[in-house]
């Protein structure tokens, strides 16, 4: 056997063998937690370590009990749901509008500073959200911001549109300008440029941003806490999973089963887009 086709071979069997003990360190946790989400209590203490569940010990009652409303008993994720849906899908809108017309104008126009603009939009990163949180809180307390929706996701946009510029500019960047020239020939102008013509070109890329944002958005505890502690009707989700967690009184299934209710809608999203995701994330690479 020569070098080459040992090479080939080792490298084929060592690509499978870590894309299975990938897999396994992603899904057993996530199975684990489902199968606990759908077990009673009883059934979990007299056998924690069991990776299934029988059809008679089978209940979706976690569930019931984590989705109905406080009023009624339940942990009302429901309503948690709606107010990080609501977060969430603000912050993907509002941030794109303002993080395209960036991203362009960084990629395409020349200007003073142009070079170093996209470095210094990266550098928001370098300063941790524990700094930023207590200013942040004393600003928007003054305003009248604090403890509602709409300001926490002013600071989410605030987070989000520096790094959604340098994402895009890359992807911008691999637009080849004749086709902008061809459509300016055409009577458009660099509005209508950018509206009918790198736009829908720039669709995986916008998609991937839009995804990271999400979750960003969705999954963010630090400043949900500080800013909608007091406004237990405006918790979100990650808030109400943290109450689960600490609640002595609650049975470890029904942490689960929000646990579940936390993760499903940001997996189900990125299954939806996996091919606009793939693309987005690896555009900008190669450079036309």
């Amino acid at each position: 056997m020569s070098r080459a086709q040992f090479e080939e071979r080792f490298f084929g069997v060592a690509r499978w063998v870590t894309i299975a003990v990938l897999a396994i360190i992603t899904i057993v946790p996530f199975y684990y937690m489902l199968m606990l989400s759908v077990k009673p209590i009883d059934a979990l203490l007299l056998d924690p370590g069991s990776l299934w569940v029988s059809a008679r010990d089978f209940t979706l009652d976690t569930y019931r009990s984590v989705l109905k409303p406080t009023s009624e008993g339940g942990q009302g994720f429901l309503r948690m749901l709606l107010n990080s849906a609501l977060v969430a899908l603000g912050t993907v809108l509002l941030t794109l509008a303002a993080a395209v017309p960036g991203a362009y104008a960084v990629s395409r126009l020349r200007f003073f500073g142009s070079r170093q603009v996209s470095a210094l939009f990266l550098a928001v990163y370098l300063f941790p959200a524990t700094l930023l949180a207590v200013p942040l809180f004393v600003m928007f307390a003054k305003v009248g911001l604090s403890g509602s929706l709409v300001g926490l996701a002013i600071v989410y946009i605030a987070q989000t549109v520096p790094v959604s510029i340098y994402m895009m500019k890359n992807y911008f960047a691999t637009i080849p300008y004749s086709i902008e020239e061809a459509a300016a020939l055409d009577g458009c102008s660099r509005l209508q440029t950018v509206y009918r013509v790198v736009l829908p070109l720039s669709l995986p890329s916008l998609m991937a941003t839009g995804l990271y944002v999400f979750m960003i958005a969705w999954n963010e505890f630090l400043f949900a806490l500080l800013f909608l502690a007091a406004s237990p009707d405006r918790w979100t989700v990650p808030l109400g999973l943290q109450q689960l967690a600490g609640g002595i009184e609650v049975p470890k299934t029904v942490l689960m089963a929000g646990s579940v209710v936390l993760t499903i809608p940001v997996v189900v999203l990125f299954y939806a887009a996996e091919r606009l995701l793939t693309e987005g994330l690896t555009s900008g690479a190669d450079k036309a």
